[in-house]
This record gives structure tokens, C-alpha cells and sequence, in this order.
């Protein structure tokens, strides 16, 4: 019997012995014009491997192994994602079905289990580390020395997570800033260098944080919500699509990693923290010119219902049926694209009781 192990392992001895690029594979933009709106990523996100008591965070190990099977089968270029912010902050086309890899958190089954995967297949990822986790020795996290370890494969980049895992939008302004000057510290300390991406814990952002975020001199930062990056997004809150136990079948993963930016502008409401004076949120985006079918467009938001409006050719409005319950809570947008993918546009908001 051939394991999926094994099939992957001979895909990419194929790929050596041809001279066949693999999906880590070096690219050059070659177009001399402006990207289009809808030129983008989609960047997939974990956090454990194989840890079955944690199922909502977790991704089984047959799963894992079924997403590199995937990524690897020539249909998609895995791509360190600085090279991804770098194509957006110099206006680079990015290639067709581009992927980025994140991890979160730093648990020690990505040290164990995910990084000698990743790196049996070449492909480069993301490692977002909360340094208080690794500066307490709290158990199931990775030691400073593995982060070390594992900082020095070329296929990894180290990205901020902020010092403590925490709620940050219930932060004041300050002790935002001071939870993220501290682990700063101790990146300079312990790696010799401060992470340039940051991504914010649980994926929940407000207006002020942004801005914290920004100011602190990051090239970009990643929330939790669904969706493929498009340039016209802002930079300091880009999509993640998480995988989990329930979230990670092979039937999924294809569906998300053959995502295509729905770009939007004009966001509303520009705070995704809600308090109880504002919710339900009044939601409502303008689709950018060129993205075709918008009569196909739904939005999905959790419980409640919402209805959508379109104004004029591209401006859509929603309404929800009741108001958001406390904590984080989302709406994603799709619409039908070529080729039988989907496009998609998500907002995580976080709700004040």
C-alpha cells in the first residue's frame, strides 16, 4: 500500500530529478503592467498538529498530510509570505493560486510535527510567537531554543504575536503598545532581530490597535478572518483562512486554497470593535470595477440573517436580523468566479457586551 507519505515524497523526488519547479519555487513578475484588482494570495493558517484534544485549533495529521499532498500537486506556488506583503508594498503581480503558510502560537507540535513535514517538502511558513509563552516555559509551547532552531531554516520567518495571548482590543492604548514593545525586547534579545509581521491574537483587531500595529513600524499584520488577500485591502489587517479539525477536509482546503479576492473599498463600519451603542453593525462595501455577476453575491453572518441592498452598480449594504452576541463574530461575502472558484471577502469583528 502507497501512503500519502510516500506519494509525496516521490512527487517531489520526480520534481528534483525533471528540473521540475515545486511549489516553493523562486518567481519573477514579468508583467510590465499594474497588477489587476482582483491579483492576490490566499493565506492558510494552524495551530496544533495531531493533538486530538484540542480539535477546534488542531489539524489531524492524515489531514496535514492530505493539504501537502495538495499543495504540491503543480496547481498552486507556496510563497514565504514576505515575499507576498513585498509584491503588495511594490505593486508586483503575485502568481495565479499564490499561497502563504502561517502558524500560530508556537505550540511544540509544530516543533515535533509540522516543521519536519514542512521542511521534507520545501515549503516555507510563518511561525507567529507570543514570547511570554516561551519566556514562562508553559507546557506544550516550544522553548526559546527551539524557536532559535527552527528561526535558522531558510524556509522559516519568525512573525510577532504580541507577548501575551490576550484579548488586545479590550487593551488600553498603552498597555497594547507596552504588551508589544515588551515581547519586541525579547525577540532582540533571544533571536538578535524583531519580527516584521505581526499577527494580532485570536485575529481580533479594532481601529486603535490597527493603528498601534502600524506605528510600531510592521510591514503588515494578519487577523483571523476568511478570505484571500487583495491588494486592496489594508495591509494592516489582511485574511487568514484557519484550519481545524472540523474546517480541514481535503474537499475544504481545495475550496479556500482556490480562493479568489473579492476586492473591496469603503468599509463600513471602519471599527470592527463593536460596542452595544453600534450593534448590529451597519455592514456595507464597495466592490471594485471589473468583478463581474454581483446579482450571485451572498454574505453569511453566523445565526442571524442578513438581507443584502445593492446601490447603483457596485455599492452593496446588509442588514442583520438581530444583534451580534459578545465576542468574536464574522460575516464572509462570496461571489461565483472562473474557473469554478469562489470569491471571498470576510470581516471578523470583535463585540463588546
Amino acid at each position: 500500500m502507497v501512503t500519502r507519505g510516500r506519494r509525496l515524497a516521490w512527487r517531489l523526488l520526480l520534481a528534483a530529478v525533471l528540473g521540475l519547479p515545486g511549489p516553493w519555487a523562486a518567481w519573477e513578475d514579468t508583467a510590465a503592467a499594474a497588477p489587476a484588482a482582483d491579483n492576490g494570495a490566499v493565506i492558510l493558517m494552524y495551530h496544533r498538529f495531531g493533538e486530538a484534544d484540542y480539535p477546534s485549533t488542531n489539524i489531524r495529521t492524515d489531514q496535514f498530510l492530505a493539504h501537502l499532498e495538495e499543495l504540491t500537486s503543480g496547481r498552486y506556488r507556496v510563497l514565504p509570505l514576505p515575499e507576498i506583503v513585498e509584491a503588495l508594498e511594490r505593486n508586483r503581480t503575485l502568481p495565479d493560486r499564490a499561497i502563504g503558510i502561517t502558524i500560530d502560537d508556537a505550540f511544540a507540535s509544530v516543533y515535533a510535527e509540522a516543521w519536519p513535514r514542512l521542511k521534507a517538502a520545501g515549503i516555507p511558513f510563518t511561525l507567529f510567537v507570543s514570547t511570554d509563552a516561551a519566556d514562562q516555559s508553559l507546557a506544550g509551547y516550544m522553548s526559546w531554543a527551539q524557536v532559535r532552531e527552527m528561526a535558522a531554516d531558510e524556509l522559516v520567518t519568525i512573525g510577532h504575536h504580541s507577548a501575551r495571548h490576550g484579548h488586545m482590543p479590550k487593551l488600553s492604548a498603552a498597555a497594547a503598545r507596552a504588551g508589544i514593545e515588551r515581547a519586541s525586547r525579547r525577540f532582540e534579545e533571544k533571536l538578535g532581530a524583531v519580527p516584521e509581521l505581526f499577527a494580532y491574537p485570536y485575529g481580533e483587531i479594532s481601529l486603535e490597535l490597527r493603528d498601534i500595529v502600524a506605528e510600531a513600524g510592521f510591514k503588515a499584520a494578519f487577523g483571523q478572518h476568511s478570505g484571500a488577500l487583495a491588494r486592496s485591502g489594508d495591509r494592516f489587517a489582511l485574511p487568514r483562512f484557519p484550519l481545524n479539525e472540523a474546517y480541514g477536509n481535503l474537499e475544504r482546503f481545495r475550496l479556500v486554497a482556490g480562493a479568489l479576492p473579492l476586492p473591496v473599498e469603503d468599509v463600513l463600519p471602519a471599527d470592527p470593535l463593536i460596542r452595544p451603542a453600534n450593534n448590529p453593525p451597519l455592514f456595507g462595501f464597495t466592490v471594485a470595477e471589473g468583478i463581474k455577476g454581483l446579482s450571485a453575491l451572498n454574505c453569511f453572518a453566523g445565526a442571524s440573517e442578513i438581507s443584502l441592498e445593492r446601490l447603483g452598480e457596485r455599492r452593496i449594504e446588509t442588514r442583520l436580523s438581530q444583534p451580534f452576541k459578545p465576542g468574536r463574530q464574522r460575516i464572509n461575502c462570496t461571489l461565483p468566479g472562473p474557473q469554478g472558484r469562489w470569491r471571498w471577502f470576510g470581516t471578523q469583528f470583535y463585540v463588546l457586551p
